[in-house]
């Protein structure tokens, strides 16, 4: 089993958002994959509350069977569209991939 954890932080304007408009669109945008996903075995999604400035502002938890799972989940045409996303709205982001 495979764990894939995804922080995220935000610009404070994007897209002709806000930074609070702009994570909820991601939260949905995230929450809609393992519907369209099937290599998804468990996903969460967490919107930071603390606000400090070493926080990130969202977080993605998620498993997948195999290494190859993931490699799939990633190179999906509904992952590469959220991708996108994220690359316009996000100033950074940190990922952590290992096996349970």
């Amino acid at each position: 089993m495979i764990k894939h954890i995804v922080m995220f932080k935000f610009r404070e304007s994007a897209e002709g958002k806000d930074k609070a408009e702009n994570i909820m669109a991601l939260k949905a945008k995230l929450e809609a994959l393992p519907g369209q996903i099937g290599e998804i075995k468990f996903f969460e999604v967490g919107i930071n509350f603390l606000e400090v400035s070493v926080a990130y502002d969202l977080v993605l938890v998620s498993e997948f069977e195999s290494k190859e799972a993931l490699f799939s989940y990633q190179t999906h045409p509904e992952h590469i569209k959220v991708a996108e996303f994220v690359g316009k709205v996000c100033e950074s982001r940190i990922v952590v991939d290992y096996v349970l």
